[in-house]
């Protein structure tokens, strides 16, 4: 009989971890082609799954947050309004991944 080992990346004390912790806040909440460099600091975050879960679960109106715009959380909240925790659907779809 053999085990599959199940392997849980998610981190709950996230903030700290993330590739705009230290930097200027005031560059998270910008508007227009700002944005788009604001999400390029996103890209390559390790916890960038667990901030975008934050914002989503919380309803953050304003900033980058999970490499996305308020305007694009909001499409996504529409597009699914079935999903009542994105933490749970969120950590669970990274959990699929790393098996």
């Amino acid at each position: 009989m053999s085990a599959v080992a199940t392997v849980d990346l998610w981190v709950d004390e996230w903030a700290s971890d993330a590739n705009c912790a230290g930097q200027d806040p005031e560059a998270l909440f910008v508007r227009g082609k700002a944005q788009h460099d604001a999400k390029a600091v996103c890209m390559t975050c390790p916890v960038l799954v667990q901030c975008l879960a934050e914002a989503l679960d919380s309803r953050t109106e304003f900033g980058v947050w999970g490499g996305m715009t308020e305007r694009e959380r909001r499409a996504l909240l529409r597009k699914r309004p079935d999903i009542t925790s994105w933490k749970s659907a969120l950590r669970a779809g990274t959990a699929s991944q790393a098996r």
